[in-house]
C-alpha cells in the first residue's frame, strides 16, 4: 500500500508548545580532519546553567536568540543532534533549528563543510557531496571524545538533520548509497542542468565536465552509514536523482522524516524529496503547500539584507518564514524525542 504523503498549508500546521525556557550556551570548536585536509569549524549549542549577561547579544543583520558564549554545560546526559547546512551556507544557517532543539532539551552541533560555505567557496567542494557525511562522522567522533562535551552526550541518543545538500548528507548517514553514474546521467538532462545551475555557485556544470568529481567519488567510500546515529530529519534533500532504485537505500533501517515545500525550484520535490520518499518505504514525508521556496529554511534577515540578497531572504507575501521555522523546528524536536528514546 502506498504510504500517505502529508500535505498541509504552512498556516495550518498545528502549534505545539512543548519547548522549555532554557538558557542556551554556545561554543565554537575548530576541529581538523588532517587525513582529508579538511578544517571543520563546529558550533555547539546546549543548555547552560550560566545566567544571561548584558553583553550576550546577537549580530544585527541576522537576528539571533541570545546565547552565553562558552557557558557551563548543565551536568546531565543530553541527546545530540548533528546538523549539516545547505550548499554555500554555513554552520549558523540552521541556527533557528538549533535554538528550538536546545529549548527542547537537546545538545546540537553544526559543521562548516570545508569549501562549501558562503565565505569559503571551492568549486570541487560544491560537486563532491560525499565528503559531507564523512565530515559529520569525524566531528561526531571528536565531540564524543571532547573533555567538555563528551561526558554530557547520551551516546545512545544521537540524531542528524540537514537542509538541501545537507538533507542528502543525513540520508547518506542513514545508509543511502549514491550512484554517481545515475547522478551524472540526470545532470546531463535538461532538468538536471537546471537543478545544477544554482545561484550559490554558477557554472558548476563546467567543473563536473573536468572529471575531477569522478576521481573524488572513486577514492571515497560509497557506504557512508554511521550506525551511531539513530534518527534522521532531511529538509529539502538534494541529489535525489543520484538514487535510481531501492537497492541504494536498503541499508536505511532507522526513522527518517523528509520535509519539503511545494514552491521549491532549487530541489524540486518531484525529483528529490518525493523521489526519496518513494524509494524508502519507512520514511515519513511532509509537503508544505503554498509559495514558500527552497530558501525559506535559511535564517531570517533584516530589511537591508533582504534587499541586498532577495533570492535568499525575500519571501512571497503569503509566506511567514518565522512561523515555518517554528513549526518545522518543533516537528523535528518531537520526531527526535519520539525516536531517540
Amino acid at each position: 500500500m502506498r504510504r500517505i504523503i502529508i500535505i498541509i498549508s504552512a498556516f495550518l500546521l498545528p502549534a505545539i508548545a512543548s519547548a522549555q525556557n532554557i538558557t542556551i550556551g554556545e561554543a565554537t570548536i575548530r576541529f581538523n580532519d588532517t587525513l582529508r585536509k579538511r578544517p571543520l569549524i563546529t558550533e555547539v549549542w546546549y543548555p547552560t546553567t550560566d545566567s544571561m549577561q548584558k553583553h550576550n547579544t546577537g549580530f544585527v543583520p541576522f537576528p539571533r536568540m541570545e546565547t552565553v558564549k562558552d557557558g557551563k554545560i548543565a551536568n546531565k546526559k543530553y541527546p545530540l543532534i548533528m546538523i549539516s547546512h545547505g550548499t554555500g551556507g554555513g554552520r549558523l544557517t540552521l541556527e533557528w533549528l538549533a535554538d528550538i532543539l536546545v529549548q527542547n532539551g537537546f545538545m546540537v552541533a553544526a559543521v562548516d563543510h570545508w569549501g562549501n560555505t558562503y565565505d569559503n567557496k571551492i568549486a570541487i567542494d560544491f560537486v563532491t557531496p560525499w565528503q559531507r557525511p564523512r565530515d559529520i562522522s569525524f566531528v561526531l567522533t571528536q565531540l564524543l571524545n571532547d573533555p567538555k562535551f563528551g561526558p554530557e552526550i547520551d551516546q545512545d541518543k544521537i540524531g542528524a538533520a540537514g537542509f538541501s545538500i545537507g538533507g542528502y548528507t543525513t540520508i547518506a548517514l542513514a545508509g543511502g548509497v549514491l550512484s554517481f553514474d545515475a547522478l551524472k546521467n540526470f545532470t546531463n538532462s535538461p532538468q538536471g542542468q537546471k537543478e545544477a545551475n544554482i545561484p550559490e555557485f554558477p557554472g558548476l556544470m563546467e567543473v563536473i565536465k573536468t572529471g575531477k568529481p569522478d576521481e573524488s567519488f572513486k577514492n571515497s567510500p560509497q557506504h557512508l552509514k554511521d550506525k551511531r546515529i539513530k534518527a534522521f530529519f532531511a529538509i529539502c534533500p538534494a541529489v535525489g536523482q543520484g538514487f535510481a532504485d531501492k537497492s541504494q537505500v536498503k541499508e536505511i533501517d532507522k526513522p527518517l522524516y523528509i520535509v519539503e515545500v511545494e514552491g521549491d525550484s532549487i530541489t524540486p520535490y518531484k525529483t528529490n524529496a518525493e523521489h526519496y520518499h518513494d524509494l524508502i518505504p519507512a520514511s515519513k514525508y511532509l509537503l508544505i503547500k503554498g509559495k514558500a521556496n527552497h530558501y525559506v529554511f535559511l535564517g531570517e534577515a533584516t530589511d537591508p539584507v533582504k534587499k541586498e540578497a532577495p533570492v535568499y531572504f525575500m519571501d512571497d507575501t503569503s509566506v511567514d518564514r518565522h512561523a515555518i521555522h517554528q513549526q518545522v523546528g518543533q516537528m523535528a524536536a518531537n520526531f527526535f524525542k519520539e525516536n531517540l528514546k
